[in-house]
């Protein structure tokens, strides 16, 4: 398997669409290579399909979205999470992301209930007719061995997810030296696009996580209030990148 590099993405959580297009216009010139907007902080007055356009076209790049049961969406049922997504990508959205325990919620996030699972496959599918690339995501937030790592994979990908995404954890330098054997061997051993990300002591693995077989870089433009403090800055790992390629 052949390492192809991993596309630089930067994730933007914002209230408002002006926000998003900010971080845009700040992220755009240092390098960003696609968006990761998270519409689940969006508030509810902007979740329209014209604001969905608009803001899939200012990015000029292409745009991961995930619409969680977080934040604003908080009381809504999976079916309406899931519709949501169905309209994003009707609206251009390029790879959408669907919980793995979509309709069946679990500690780990991936569905065990076989109707669920039924259900999990017919929007996947649903998603691809519209054009969408699919990224089905496991936040397990705990540091996991690899066989169970695998298995989880190995079973997004027979949902028929595009890319298959775990987080995990890392409470030690230890473990999170371990979370990048980890990804080694994934991308070693399974030949489908993947995404492998943890919490906690995970400095290391964040920012080299591309290089090491992640298909996508997740980053921000700054730490703020909404942003996700496990990812790192773009310009620390655009900084990383090129440590890496000086060295070679």
């Amino acid at each position: 398997m052949v390492k192809q590099e991993s596309l630089l993405t930067v994730m933007v959580q914002a209230e408002t669409p002006e926000r998003i297009e900010q971080l845009i216009d700040n992220s755009l010139p240092l390098g960003a290579q696609a968006f990761g907007m998270q519409f689940c902080r969006l508030k509810p007055e902007f979740r329209t399909a014209e604001t969905y356009r608009r803001l899939f076209s200012y990015a000029k790049k292409p745009v991961y979205v995930t619409n969680y049961r977080l934040g604003y969406n908080e009381g809504k049922s999976d079916e309406q999470l899931a519709e949501e997504l169905l309209e994003l990508a009707d609206c251009g959205a390029d790879i959408c992301d669907v919980l793995g325990d979509l309709f069946d919620p679990q500690p780990d996030e991936l569905a065990v209930n076989d109707v669920a699972i039924q259900k999990q496959m017919q929007l996947i599918d649903a998603l691809h007719k519209r054009g969408a690339t699919v990224l089905l995501s496991s936040h397990v937030l705990k540091f996991t061995p690899y066989e169970r790592v695998l298995e989880i994979a190995q079973e997004q990908k027979r949902r028929g997810a595009d890319i298959c995404k775990i987080v995990t954890g890392a409470d030690t330098m230890e473990q999170q030296l371990e979370n990048m054997d980890i990804i080694r061997r994934l991308h070693k051993e399974f030949s489908h696009p993947f995404l492998f990300l943890c919490i906690g002591e995970c400095d290391r693995l964040r920012k080299a996580g591309g290089m090491l077989g992640n298909c996508m870089d997740l980053c921000v433009y700054e730490h703020d209030a909404l942003s996700a403090p496990a990812q790192p800055l773009l310009c620390d790992v655009i900084e990383y990148r090129r440590c890496a390629s000086c060295e070679k």
